[in-house]
């Protein structure tokens, strides 16, 4: 895991889905507005797509151990990074 909270937060991010997703608000979604259509479907779309980037969000971010962000952390690591040294030219 990236941080010692990160599991906290997943499990506080399915308990935000559990909710947005219970019966309850689902059913208070699906009633028809004035003009005959119902809020369900952009209910739906909106809560997902909450979930989604909220989870998104919470793998994504590093944060630095020193109490600052780690904008180096954002950028995806290559091969040569990886590297210590320069690949050395064998004996031709």
């Amino acid at each position: 895991m990236k941080t010692p909270r990160l599991g906290e937060r997943l499990v506080a991010l399915i308990g935000v889905a559990l909710v947005l997703f219970s019966p309850p608000l689902i059913l208070i979604a699906d009633r028809p507005a004035a003009n005959g259509l119902s809020w369900l479907a952009l209910y739906l779309f909106v809560a997902w797509a909450l979930v989604i980037a909220l989870a998104a969000w919470l793998l994504e971010y590093r944060h630095d151990p020193a109490g600052g962000h780690d904008d180096t952390s954002r950028r995806p690591a290559t091969r040569a990074d990886e590297m210590s040294e320069p690949p050395s030219r064998g004996s031709q």
